[in-house]
């Protein structure tokens, strides 16, 4: 390259801003997971207050961990590592702070609507319509600074880490857009425009893809650039790294339906979703050894050097999270392991492990250069290291434990062929020594972040006066004018066609055309992306067959409605599932498996990912609505074993009757058939809401509830599964609406 030397500075500062953001929603992340970790054995430290319940702190929690900590480590991660691979400074710095302050913006918005119920409630992607649009926004501000960063770059060809970069950036998008499409209701509520079966693919589409696309790529980009760096070897081998990036861009994508298996997603997705999975296994190992074998030669220092052990034991992390992934995506291991504890354990050891101390090493690697000192203490970094470990071993063991021994209970039958443990409550009890343990691990996991927290900041405090900003020269790049590979490999005359055809794949010089051609690259990636997602998507929506109708299946009534929003806003599902699988322990337990036609009217999807509860499916009628009023206020009163938080104050707060009929008219934008409701609904849910007041009353219950946010989501609650129980018999010409009111009563 021999084209006119330029002259240019790194912009560190935004770097400096994104790596202090790290580690303090690092903090925020683990210390709110640690008091959720407490909650599940003393669930008296919510005290009562809405805010604080477990429900409403969970989503808090992963949102902190996920976009919080390990969104702002990608972002530290690419803004210093991209700089460099493209000798190039950022392309605009009013961007860089945008992104910064935009992104922590959406964060503190995080922090303050989930713990007041405003929740969208599928996993991964609570946040309401307002902060998703936020998202977009910065996400495409984000988007726009990187790649006019590689249209002004210095350096020909694209190093792998931001092969991978790219790859989160352009499907992050596509993922956010299309599992986020709502209709609003209002600032604060709105519904998912799929339905059931429908919603609960697209959320796990999203949901796997968020780990594949957030947690996954954008680390390996990280693993790419810091790794080589900080152990100053090269990386092992050029082809694996094209291997398993292009396999693991194409793969991921399908295997988002291991998450649904037996429930009333069609079998022939879910199976998909398996096959692809345990196709995964094999480049995502691809990846795990090219980290592991750069470190040839340099196994001797990583005694020495605590960032080489942060990502020597992370990388390890990554290999054992990667394996274990497509083992529990075969059914018979998923039939044991879903809705217990073990996915648990599985999400933390990767979280913790591979996100949590790969983003540790690189800032420690990070903190001398950015701050232009040496660090502050390496023993600490080491006492950080131990601890670390430690908490993670602490916490995994003792919850995968807890997720077999529930598999287990759950599953078991007494000589006579009875349910050996039919309490879901003597499950819990069993396990909760377990979280004891788990709540140890994490404490030491917090202390290991606390210290680190201490080193950056006391490395930060020695830091010059002010930042030296050395000037960076490197030559323009000139217009490409190489031809296809195709032309500049020459060819042998006595070598045959097929031969050379092999021998071009296996020198990947079809490869090293497209780094020269970020455009077509990025394309390739989309492509690869969006013809995955379609052939799953497309037959899923479109084949009727994929959800049979059910004739007794009607929408809910105005007041059912409330009430399910209620559940949403309380964060129910982090606890309780609404699916019950075809496994004889489960209809046993709890009554007729699900059908995929009885959800065609659930905006969102409810059937969670976790039992700390029992199902609750077919909740409806199996007790009096007092029951639910008692067990909603005191828990402990119906179960004296239970763990589950008071909601005292759902008999207290009245219910927003006047906010209904707008729910009911968005819900009828859906489709949903509600008839004269769309006209009634506030006067249709105050009739239901006195009727059910006063049975409360005939049972012995409180009084004046009939205005209370009690009585919305007990009305919902004895809902729930009760449709395919009804014989479909209506009368000649009857509408929806009288269907409607029929249920009401």
């Amino acid at each position: 390259m021999s084209g006119k030397v330029e002259t240019f500075k790194y912009d560190d500062a935004t770097v400096r801003k994104f790596a202090f953001a790290t580690i303090i929603w690092g903090l925020v992340a683990t210390l709110i997971g640690l008091w959720l970790a407490l909650m599940l054995v003393k669930p008296s430290l919510s005290f009562g207050l809405p805010e604080l319940s477990f429900g409403r702190l969970r989503p808090l929690h992963t949102n902190a961990a996920i976009f919080a900590f390990a969104g702002n480590a990608i972002f530290a991660a690419i803004y210093y590592s991209s700089q460099r691979l493209l000798k190039a400074r950022m392309w605009s710095d009013a961007l860089s702070r945008f992104h910064f302050w935009g992104w922590q913006a959406i964060i503190v918005s995080a922090a303050l609507t989930l713990p007041m119920g405003i929740s969208q409630s599928k996993e991964y992607a609570e946040l309401e319509w307002p902060i998703d649009i936020a998202i977009a926004v910065v996400w495409v501000a984000f988007a726009v600074n990187f790649f006019g960063t590689i249209a002004k770059r210095r350096e020909r060809h694209l190093y792998v880490a931001i092969w991978f970069y790219i790859a989160t950036i352009v499907t992050v998008a596509i993922l956010h857009i299309f599992n986020n499409l709502v209709v609003p209701v209002s600032l604060f509520k709105s519904y998912s425009i799929y339905a059931g079966v429908q919603d609960a693919f697209m959320q796990w589409w999203y949901g796997h893809n968020a780990v594949a696309f957030f947690l996954t790529t954008p680390f390996l980009g990280l693993m790419y650039y810091f790794l080589p760096k900080a152990a100053n070897r090269p990386v092992f081998s050029y082809r694996l790294s094209i291997l398993h990036f292009w396999s693991i861009v194409f793969i991921y994508i399908w295997a988002g339906p291991h998450h649904l298996h037996y429930t009333a997603l069609p079998e022939w997705a879910s199976t998909l979703g398996m096959l692809f999975s345990l196709m995964l296994w094999m480049p995502s190992w691809g990846g795990m050894l090219n980290g592991l074998l750069t470190l040839r030669g340099a196994w001797n220092r990583v005694s020495d050097d605590p960032v080489l052990k942060f990502f020597v034991v992370g990388v390890t992390f990554y290999g054992m999270a990667t394996f274990e992934g497509p083992m529990l995506s075969i059914k018979s291991v998923n039939a044991l392991s879903h809705y217990t504890d073990w996915t648990i354990a599985h999400v933390h050891s990767g979280a913790l492990g591979w996100n949590g101390f790969m983003t540790f090493g690189m800032l420690y690697w990070l903190a001398p250069r950015i701050f232009q000192t040496k660090l502050w203490s390496k023993k600490l970094a080491e006492a950080h290291f131990w601890l670390g470990t430690l908490g993670i071993l602490l916490y995994i063991v003792a919850i995968y434990t807890a997720g077999v021994t529930q598999g287990l209970m759950w599953r078991a039958f007494d000589e006579t062929g009875r349910l050996a443990y039919p309490d879901f409550v003597e499950t819990l009890v069993r396990i909760l020594p377990m979280y004891w343990v788990r709540a140890l691990g994490g404490s030491l996991f917090v202390t290991g972040i606390i210290l680190a927290c201490v080193n950056l900041f006391m490395t930060w405090s020695t830091r010059p006066a002010v930042y030296d900003e050395p000037v960076i020269e490197a030559p323009a790049l000139e217009a490409d004018t190489l031809p296809r590979p195709a032309v500049v490999i020459p060819r042998h005359r006595t070598m045959l066609e097929s031969a050379y055809t092999l021998r071009f794949f296996a020198e990947a010089a079809w490869h090293r055309f497209w780094e020269r051609r970020p455009l077509r690259f990025t394309i390739w990636v989309v492509v690869a992306v969006a013809v995955a997602s379609l052939l799953e998507i497309v037959p899923t929506f479109l084949i009727r067959s994929n959800v049979p109708s059910i004739a007794s299946v009607h929408p809910y009534t105005p007041l059912e409605l409330a009430g399910r929003d209620i559940y949403v806003s309380e964060g129910c599902y982090n606890c309780h599932s609404q699916m019950i699988r075809p496994i004889r322990s489960e209809t046993e337990r709890y009554g007729e498996y699900s059908k995929p036609g009885e959800f065609v009217y659930d905006h969102p999807f409810q059937w969670g990912s976790r039992r700390i509860g029992p199902d609750l499916h077919r909740i409806g009628g199996k007790y009096p609505s007092l029951w639910h009023v008692r067990h909603m206020e005191d828990p402990r009163s119906i179960t004296p074993q239970s763990i589950m938080p008071a909601y005292a104050w759902l008999l207290e707060d009245d219910l927003a009757f006047g906010a209904i009929q707008k729910s009911v008219d968005a819900m009828a934008m859906l489709g949903v058939p509600y008839g004269d409701a769309v006209l009634h609904a506030e006067s249709m849910a105050r009739k239901q809401a006195a009727e059910l007041a006063d049975e409360v009353v005939a049972q012995g219950g409180p009084s004046g509830l009939g205005s209370k946010k009690i009585i919305a989501l007990v009305a919902y609650l004895q809902r729930l599964g009760t449709d395919i129980k009804k014989v479909p018999a209506p009368a000649p010409g009857a509408t929806p609406a009288g269907k409607l009111a029929q249920n009401a009563h």
